[in-house]
């Protein structure tokens, strides 16, 4: 299966391919009986490929459906999309570490690649004073797709049982402080129309501003920042990787005090993106 019927071919001089599926596990553990699916929301219709993209900008994935969490009744250890919680890993463990100082990536969430099969794209990210992904190919923020993904070439995977911290609240004492871990699902439901069409119109806006399309007016609707899938735009209004990768999802932060969860890209968004098969990915924020 391809994500992209049009260009599929991988990426030239990236990395091992990802260990083959196996029955899927959290953290590494087999469950001894098979997690049942949680019970949703109803579901909108999932985003598919589609076989017009080409870089960054285009729409890789439709229709743009908006992310919404909801807290679970019981840990989530189904493989589908959630932000915290334990990794329900599709084929071995693979728990990657921080290049510079060797100490675990925060596990982030896992979300659901567009596509026949089922695989998951895994959001990795170095805590600190400035959370990684400034840089997509730094190997502080990694997006690690299964079953059959590629590890990126830059990403350093810990040893066998390497587990890191989990995505947490802001903690009493700041954002280094130890807050208390969460877990969420990730329904996707639909962007209301006027709110999809002013986000088509910011989109089209920033093609004007780099010199890629008509002149339109300066888009003035609503806007929903946490979603997958549709045109994309993005904070500076260029994305912060080249052609041949297509935009996935788009995750905004939640720096301050009451947030769900904590994460500081500077009060920007955060982006990820996909190859054109869908087997790797990049992952890094943006600020206007």
């Amino acid at each position: 299966m391809t994500i992209d019927p049009v260009t599929a071919d991988p990426l030239p001089g990236h990395g091992a391919l990802l260990p083959p599926p196996r029955p899927e596990a959290c953290a590494g553990r087999r469950p001894a009986t098979p997690a049942p699916a949680p019970t949703t929301t109803a579901p909108a219709t999932a985003p598919a490929p589609t076989t017009t993209a080409t870089g960054p900008h285009d729409a890789a994935f439709l229709p743009r459906l908006r992310f919404a969490r909801r807290e679970p009744e019981r840990p989530i250890t189904a493989p589908v999309p959630k932000l915290g919680g334990e990794p329900c890993w599709l084929a071995d463990p693979v728990w990657p570490v921080s290049p510079a100082t060797g100490e675990p990536l925060l596990f982030v969430g896992q979300f659901a690649v567009p596509g026949a099969e089922l695989r998951l794209a895994y959001l990795f990210l170095e805590e600190g004073e400035i959370t990684g992904g400034i840089d997509p190919e730094a190997g502080d923020a990694l997006l690690l797709v299964q079953p059959g993904g590629r590890i990126p070439s830059f990403a350093v995977i810990g040893p066998p049982g390497t587990r890191g911290r989990t995505l947490r609240r802001r903690g009493p004492d700041g954002p280094d402080g130890a807050g208390t871990p969460v877990e969420f699902h990730l329904d996707l439901l639909p962007v209301p129309a006027d709110v999809d069409r002013s986000m088509d119109d910011r989109a089209a806006f920033q093609r004007y501003l780099r010199g890629e399309g008509p002149e339109v007016p300066f888009p003035d609707g609503g806007h929903v920042y946490d979603h997958v899938g549709g045109l994309p735009s993005f904070p500076s209004g260029v994305a912060g990787v080249p052609a041949p990768w297509r935009f996935f999802f788009a995750l905004q932060d939640a720096p301050d005090e009451g947030d769900p969860y904590f994460l500081d890209f500077g009060y920007g968004v955060g982006a990820a993106f996909l190859s054109p098969d869908g087997l790797e990915g990049r992952f890094c924020w943006d600020i206007p």
